[in-house]
């Protein structure tokens, strides 16, 4: 192959040449590097050392030196640029590639009918003055036949690390007291735009 998909620090090719030399037997062992999902923001990954002749349809192989290193053909894309290099905790895998993030359904409902006129009216007077002094405010996205809210968070409340509590303990008692008739409450905001994205759902 004419670029390499991973790079190897020289201390850690050397350690990891070392380890590959004590498996048992005549059959050469390669590195087998996969990702096996996704913790946060970040791929895992899985290496080990397996036979070559194992890794064959559906993997591509590239050498390092006289080490091979295979990788699943779907994987290589998501693997190209990264980096393996030795530290104090051991083998550390660098790649400038991240999952995409999922795209979240659009809400069901609509703004129609005395339920979503309640709710309009509840942000308006009640919740979005209580959060405009912390720069945020709240908007109704729809409601759907269940009787569930679909709100996003705006200003300073989307991505806040505060955002959940401000859902659960403020705008969600507040729905709840003033319209008693509504199911549930779900936070739709894009938290990837700030500094500690989630997704939250409340249901009574």
């Amino acid at each position: 192959m004419s670029e390499r998909i991973l790079t190897i620090a020289d201390d850690a090719l050397e350690m990891i040449v070392q380890l590959r030399d004590q498996e048992p037997g005549d059959d050469e062992y390669g590195l087998s590097v996969e990702i096996t999902g996704i913790n946060g923001a970040q791929f895992t990954y899985e290496l080990a050392f397996v036979p070559v002749s194992d890794r064959s349809e559906g993997w591509v192989t590239e050498r390092h030196d006289d080490l091979a290193v295979m990788f699943q053909t779907d994987d290589t894309e998501k693997l190209s640029g990264a980096s393996l290099a030795l530290t104090p905790q051991g083998l550390s895998m660098s790649n400038p590639n991240t999952p995409a993030t999922p795209a979240m359904a659009a809400p069901k409902g609509d703004l129609e009918g005395p339920l979503a006129d309640q709710v309009a009216q509840v942000l308006a007077e009640q919740v979005n003055p209580a959060i405009a002094a912390h720069g945020g405010a709240a908007e109704l996205v729809s409601v759907d036949d269940e009787r569930i809210a679909y709100l996003r968070l705006m200003g300073g409340c989307q991505g806040c690390g505060m955002a959940q509590m401000t859902l659960s303990e403020g705008i969600e008692r507040i729905m709840h007291e003033s319209i008693p008739e509504l199911a549930g409450i779900v936070d739709v905001t894009n938290h990837e735009a700030g500094d500690n994205p989630y997704y939250e759902a409340s249901k009574k």
